[in-house]
């Protein structure tokens, strides 16, 4: 079945509103700091977003470092894109937050 089905479609993904939504669920999060383009935990750097014209280009840091930490990269040119985005991060900050 397609969307034509039930006649109509999903409505297109709009990269900067949904940056601005992504950044109030991390402001929301109360455990994560905006800072410029990206999100700091406990003084780490841990998330870095960038807006493109067709997607929002994520990095999430694999573990938090003083150094420069290794990145995971993810491509979010969609809603469901950036629902798994947000439920990875608040799995790394759970598993961050038990190392600690």
């Amino acid at each position: 079945m397609s969307d034509d089905d039930f006649g109509f479609a999903l409505p297109p993904f709009r990269p900067a509103e949904a940056l601005l939504g992504l950044k109030r669920s991390l402001r929301d999060t109360r455990v994560l700091a905006e800072r410029g383009d990206g999100f700091e935990w406990k003084g780490l750097r841990v998330v870095e977003l960038a807006l493109t014209d067709t997607a929002i280009e994520a990095r999430l840091a694999k573990r938090p470092s003083r150094q420069v930490p290794e990145w995971d990269r993810h491509t979010l040119d969609s809603s469901a894109a950036v629902r798994r985005f947000t439920d990875e991060l608040k799995k790394r900050l759970a598993r961050w937050s038990e190392d600690e």
